[in-house]
């Protein structure tokens, strides 16, 4: 085995989900995540947790959901007790397809999504954390060899998060303390409220409120947002691709748009309920280990000189106590470069321009 499995293995079990003695942890296990889920296993085992382990794949999804009649059970009991009795949550991301699900119709993503609410909540309410095994799909979907691609994930994975998260910790105070946040580059002039909003600095643990390995950005749940935004990170969307993405905002929803590639894709996003046509978050991305874009929403919108937002669901770690944010049964996120031509400003007070930090060097004021 690569050492650097059980290194990704070691981080995501000691700093990512703070794994303690007598925990209950799911592993929910990618067909080619396996020496990743050996190496979890072990360190759980080290660890005196109680390891219960599942498998999934895009090829299962797919086989479901196309041959279901639509009509969903409403969170099916033995699947709701799992999530209910989970300490910790661990998915392992590592498919041999990662289109697999691409011919499943909107519709029925949909009716199974929204009959497995309160099984999403719960998940979401154990100590759960997503990352990914490199793989010889995920390679190809990057356009890289193999080994490239093995060097460019641990770059990523394997950081020193406790340094990234004091330099982040910068942006998260000038998040916490504005009012008014504003993007404008090729394409984008948007604005959105964050009075009030916690910024979560997302340094890849869930001691901070973050639930990606690997991490590297800090979000906030933003309101109000108005204007357009063009979003110019190619992407791959439940399967298909989505190229160059404009949405219109006016009193906090999409109310036009269009897409080079994937527009159909977009739609029925849109379509899952009211909560789809408003943003659950705006990302800032900071993992400069990240160099390159590699089509996989986990690692594309941590890498610097990005910002991205979410349609559908806020997370409540943005939002002040007693505050319903924006819900949804949807959260796809969705990229832009900002490395040139581009301001990012907290209060009329430039925050980055041209993908830099006014607290980095570099920075022209």
């Amino acid at each position: 085995m690569d050492e650097r499995v059980r290194e990704h293995a070691a981080v995501l079990v000691d700093w990512s989900a703070r794994v303690e003695a007598g925990d209950d942890v799911v592993l929910s296990v990618g067909p080619d995540a396996h020496e990743l889920a050996v190496a979890v296993a072990e360190k759980l085992g080290e660890r005196g947790a109680n390891l219960l382990a599942t498998y999934g794949s895009g090829e299962i999804t797919r086989a479901y959901l196309r041959a279901h009649d639509g009509d969903f059970d409403e969170n099916p009991a033995h699947e709701l007790a799992v999530v209910e009795n989970a300490d910790v949550y661990l998915s392992l991301g590592g498919g041999r397809n990662t289109s697999a699900t691409a011919d499943v119709p909107g519709e029925q993503r949909r009716a199974y999504n929204e009959a497995r609410t309160e099984i999403r909540e719960r998940r979401l309410g154990t100590r759960w954390v997503s990352t990914v095994h490199p793989t010889r799909s995920l390679a190809q979907q990057a356009n890289m060899a193999y080994a490239e691609y093995q060097d460019f994930a641990y770059e990523a994975i394997l950081r020193d998060w406790e340094s990234l998260a004091d330099e982040m910790a910068q942006l998260k105070e000038v998040l916490d303390a504005g009012s008014e946040l504003r993007l404008v580059s090729r394409g984008t002039d948007l604005t959105m409220d964050i009075e009030g909003r916690t910024a979560v600095n997302s340094a890849a643990s869930v001691a901070y409120d973050s639930h990606n390995l690997p991490s590297g950005e800090v979000f906030t749940a933003p309101d109000a947002t108005e204007g357009e935004v063009t979003f110019d990170v190619p992407m791959t969307i439940r399967g298909e691709p989505v190229r160059n993405v404009r949405l219109e905002f006016a009193d906090g929803e999409v109310v036009d748009y269009d897409a080079e590639q994937g527009e159909d894709v977009i739609d029925d996003i849109l379509e899952t309920d009211a909560g789809a046509r408003r943003l659950g978050e705006v990302g800032i991305g900071m993992n400069r280990g990240i160099d390159r874009y590699t089509d996989n929403i986990l690692f594309d919108e941590k890498m610097g000189e990005t910002v991205h937002l979410a349609l559908g669901r806020a997370y409540d770690a943005c939002l002040p106590d007693g505050e319903s944010g924006n819900e949804s049964a949807v959260h796809v996120d969705l990229i832009t470069d900002v490395s040139e031509e581009s301001v990012l400003e907290v209060d009329g007070e430039v925050l980055q321009r041209n993908g830099v930090f006014r607290f980095e060097d570099g920075f022209d004021a």
